[in-house]
C-alpha cells in the first residue's frame, strides 16, 4: 500500500468532514464467488441511513452496484453492471470498474518518458486502452481495511510489477471507497513508484439515474458539464490536440441540456466520429488540490440528481455507443446504446503523447493521488 503523506491524511479528512451525521453507516464483507482459475472475489456493501448503498467487488475494484432512493422512496440500482464476479471476467464492457494504469486511449500503444519509448498493448484498433489486456480492471484487489462508523470505507490495494503491461516501475495501488450519510460515494485512487512512470486512474461506471434496465434509457436525463472547451478527435477517438470552444455546439452542456438532443445530430462530424458522445470535456476549475464540480446529471422523472466531483482536469463523456444488445447485465438485462452514460473523471486522453495537455508522469517519492466523488441527492 502507498504510505500516505500528512498532506494525504489531511486532505481525506477534510473531504469527508461535515458530511456525517451520528447516524451510523456500515461496511459488510461477503463471498462473490471466483474466477476460472478458482481465486475467490469478496463483495463489499457499504450502506447509509437513508437508503443509499455501493456493491464493490474485489476484482477490478469495481463499483457493481449504487442504490439510491427517488421522490417516493423507491429505491433503485443506478449503474449498469453484471450478476456475478465470473460475468465479469467473461465480458470487457469495463462497467464501474477501475482502470489504469492509464485510463482512456494511448495512441499507437506507445509512449516516450525520459528519452525511453515503451510499448503497451494495443488492444483497441491501433490503440491501447484502459491499461491494456490486463488492466486493474482484470486484478483481483485485496481488501486492506473495513471501517463502519460515522461513514463506511473500505482500502482496495493491488501491485503491478515493473514492466506490468509494458509500463516500467513498480506501482502499489490504493483504492479507497467511502460512504457517508450525507449520500457522498467518495473514491481516492493513490499510487506509489519506484522509478518513473505515468499513471492516469479513474471509475469507468456508467450511470441510468430512472434505474438499470429502465426501459426509456438514460438519454433524456438532463446532464450539465462546467467546461468550455473539448477535445476533438480523430477517427481512432485519439484527441486531435485542439481544445475547441464548445459554443454554439452540441458540445455546450455549460447551461445543462437534455443528452439525447445531441446524441444523433449527424451534422456534427465529432458526433458521427463517436458514434454519440465519447469526448473528453475540458474542465473550467483545472486541476484542483479538493475535488470539484465536474458534471451534473439529473433524471426528472424519478427525481435523482448525481453530481461527479473530481481534483482532476478533465472528463469523459461517453453514451454507451458501443453497447449493441450482446451483453447481458444484471436482472437479465440486454444493454444497448443510451442504456447509460459515462462520467469518468481523469486526465486527458492520449497526454503521454501530448505534452501541452499536461503531464501523467509519477516519480519516486512523489505519488499519484486522484479524489473523487459520486454526490446523490433529490431535485424538488
Amino acid at each position: 500500500m502507498p504510505r500516505k503523506t500528512k498532506e494525504t491524511v489531511l486532505a481525506l479528512g477534510l473531504l469527508l468532514a461535515g458530511s456525517a451525521s451520528a447516524h451510523a453507516a456500515t461496511a459488510e464483507r461477503a463471498d462473490a464467488g471466483t474466477l476460472k482459475d478458482g481465486t475467490r472475489v469478496e463483495a463489499i456493501t457499504l450502506a447509509n441511513s437513508q437508503g443509499i448503498s455501493a456493491r464493490i467487488l474485489t476484482y477490478g475494484a469495481t463499483l457493481q452496484s449504487l442504490v439510491a432512493p427517488d421522490r417516493a422512496g423507491r429505491k433503485a440500482d443506478v449503474v449498469l453492471g453484471h450478476a456475478t464476479a465470473a460475468d465479469y471476467e467473461a465480458n470487457r464492457t469495463y462497467f464501474g470498474v477501475t482502470v489504469g494504469r492509464v485510463a482512456n486511449r494511448i495512441a499507437g500503444g506507445h509512449f516516450t518518458l525520459g528519452g525511453v519509448t515503451y510499448t503497451v498493448p494495443r488492444n483497441n484498433g491501433a490503440n491501447s486502452l484502459h491499461g491494456g489486456d490486463k488492466g486493474f480492471d482484470r486484478a483481483n484487489w485485496t481488501v486492506a481495511k473495513l471501517v463502519s462508523g460515522p461513514v463506511a470505507s473500505v482500502v482496495l490495494t493491488h501491485h503491478s510489477p515493473d514492466g506490468d503491461m509494458g509500463y516500467p516501475g513498480a506501482l502499489d495501488v490504493t483504492v479507497t471507497y467511502t460512504l457517508d450519510e450525507r449520500g457522498d460515494l467518495s473514491i481516492v485512487f493513490e499510487a506509489a513508484t519506484d522509478k518513473p512512470t505515468i499513471v492516469n486512474m479513474t471509475n469507468h461506471a456508467l450511470f441510468n439515474l430512472a434505474g438499470d434496465g429502465a426501459p426509456q434509457g438514460a438519454m433524456a436525463q438532463h446532464l450539465t458539464i462546467p467546461a468550455a472547451r473539448f477535445t476533438p478527435v480523430d477517427a481512432g477517438l485519439i484527441p486531435t490536440g485542439e481544445l475547441r470552444d464548445v459554443t454554439g455546439s452540441v458540445f455546450d452542456f455549460r447551461k445543462g441540456r437534455v443528452l439525447a438532443e445531441g446524441l444523433r445530430d449527424g451534422t456534427d462530424p465529432q458526433i458521427a466520429t463517436g458514434r454519440g458522445y465519447d469526448h473528453n470535456f475540458v474542465l473550467d476549475k483545472g486541476q484542483t488540490a479538493m475535488p470539484e464540480l465536474a458534471a451534473r446529471l439529473e433524471d426528472p422523472v424519478s427525481g435523482r440528481v448525481l453530481e461527479v466531483l473530481t481534483t482532476e482536469p478533465g472528463i469523459q463523456l461517453y453514451t454507451g455507443n458501443f453497447l449493441d444488445g450482446t451483453v447481458t447485465g444484471k436482472g437479465g438485462h440486454l444493454y444497448r446504446m443510451g442504456d447509460g452514460v459515462a462520467l469518468e473523471a481523469q486526465k486527458f486522453p492520449d497526454t503521454p503523447n501530448q505534452p501541452k495537455f499536461g503531464s501523467v508522469r509519477v516519480d519516486p517519492g512523489k505519488p499519484y493521488r486522484h479524489a473523487m466523488i459520486y454526490r446523490l441527492s433529490m431535485s424538488q
